[in-house]
């Protein structure tokens, strides 16, 4: 019995130390690697942040570490990247080592195995299919007057729809995600849809779901413990259960748009990517129309409308601010047109409320992981190939009301379509109404992090000027 003891006892304790032995010999760091918080063995670094705000816990550990500092998550490591200096340093000035995406557990089951759509997918795939998708959606109007249109029609749908509601109560989440998703729907299926199209309106819910789902703990958990979690319950299951419903949604699109495509005639992404595809020498780097027409429909579509959340949230949380907007409107176009982006240079406090709005909401304060494609060194530090970094957006905001920009190799698509899309739904809101809560309401400003930051579930009122 007593040596049954022992021989239990012996080979629980050669287990341990095995799994101690192997865990340091895999993740030890190399000569001057960033240094970080010590890790917990198999868990990493779990307990050294705060999964409700991860910015703000990384944000810290820059205080302690310094702008560039290493952190595990499971038996996966990140080296973060914060302040103006450093995030320049990587994104810009060694833009060509930090352009391609590191591996991820989550992409890899979001893409089925396809090597990613647009947001994910690296080398030279990334390339031609980020110059095609580019100089495709300039043809069908991005950047040029047609679209800037575009956006005002979708104006008048959406003061429509506010004014349907008679001054009550309304959650405004639900129609930002539909009128800013019309602008990007119009680029790549060529349609809009409307507010009422119930199809459309579960598609935009599984599509927030999906991205408040990516940026929490549950997804952490299973990138780090990939193997467990595959086979365990919980909320992170319905992230892919989400995508996959997203993907079947744009799949059909695709069909619809083989069934009367004119190669001659082509109408928008899709149909562009179609024709792409029957060309043989460009063939093989265009085989995922639909993640890559999704990544449009989801870029385009959550960072813009959160952006406008955030708006009305702190317009009416600062009312002295929305009056004077509305006053410095008022006096440059009156209530006889909708706003254009010529009127931008004549309301200048209105466009600085804009960019505002844009520093304080932190919409997205972390950033898509990078990879070093060969060693090179970021803050004097070694950084091996094949390094995640996490460059922290957020750390580079300056105390002033602009957003950095930082045109990196991998500068979203959508930039300049976003900026006139804040611009003239602001305008042409404020200049129809006026927004406000019930007397005993407070909006809350904290917000919640997912893979975007989102302000909290609520309610506005919104009174006919």
């Amino acid at each position: 019995m007593w040596l049954d003891s022992l021989d239990f006892n012996s080979i629980a304790l050669f287990l341990v130390l095995f799994i101690l032995i192997a865990d340091y010999v895999k993740n030890r760091n190399p000569p001057n690697y960033p240094p970080g918080p010590r890790a917990l063995p198999l868990l990493g670094n779990f307990l050294d942040f705060d999964p409700k705000f991860p910015h703000l816990s990384f944000s810290k550990l820059a205080e302690i570490y310094g702008n560039v500092f290493s952190f595990r998550f499971g038996s996966a490591q990140l080296v973060f990247v914060c302040g103006y200096k450093m995030v320049k340093e990587a994104l810009v000035n060694q833009a060509d080592i930090f352009v391609d995406r590191p591996f991820s557990p989550i992409a890899d089951r979001f893409y089925s195995s396809t090597g990613g759509g647009l947001f994910m997918s690296s080398g030279e795939k990334w390339k031609k299919q980020r110059r095609f998708a580019l100089s495709t959606l300039r043809s069908f109007g991005l950047g040029k007057s047609t679209m800037e249109q575009c956006i005002r029609e979708e104006i008048e749908y959406l003061q429509e729809e506010i004014q349907s509601h008679k001054g009550e109560q309304f959650r405004p989440a639900g129609l930002f995600n539909n009128a800013v998703s019309n602008i990007t729907c119009q680029l790549v299926m060529g349609k809009r849809f409307n507010y009422s199209d119930h199809r459309f309106q579960t598609m935009l819910r599984y599509m927030a779901e999906a991205f408040h789902l990516e940026g929490t703990m549950w997804a952490q958990l299973y990138v780090s413990f990939t193997w467990l979690m595959k086979r365990l319950p919980g909320p992170h299951n319905r992230m892919f259960e989400d995508v996959v419903k997203i993907h079947e949604f744009i799949s059909e699109e695709v069909e619809n748009h083989k069934k009367d495509l004119d190669p001659s005639n082509p109408r928008d992404y899709i149909d562009s990517f179609i024709i792409e595809m029957k060309n043989q020498k460009a063939s093989r780097f265009f085989t995922n129309l639909a993640y890559c027409a999704m990544d449009l429909f989801l870029a385009g579509t959550e960072t813009t409308a959160t952006t406008l959340q955030w708006s009305l949230i702190y317009l009416i949380k600062h009312p002295e601010v929305q009056e004077k907007v509305q006053e410095e409107i008022d006096r440059v176009i009156e209530q006889n047109r909708l706003p254009t982006m010529a009127d931008r240079a004549n309301l200048p406090y209105t466009d600085a409320v804009v960019h505002e709005i844009q520093r304080i909401g932190n919409i997205v304060p972390l950033n898509g992981m990078r990879m070093a494609s060969k060693d090179t060194t970021l803050g004097g530090y070694f950084i091996p190939k094949g390094t995640g970094i996490m460059p922290m957006l957020h750390s580079a905001y300056g105390l002033i009301t602009m957003v950095v920009d930082f045109p990196g190799k991998r500068v979203c698509l959508g930039e300049g379509l976003a900026k006139m899309e804040l611009f003239l739904f602001i305008v042409g809101l404020l200049q129809k109404f006026l927004f406000y809560v019930l007397d005993g309401e407070e909006l809350r400003t904290d917000g919640v992090t997912g893979a975007t930051r989102v302000p909290h579930p609520f309610k506005v009122c919104a009174k006919v000027r």
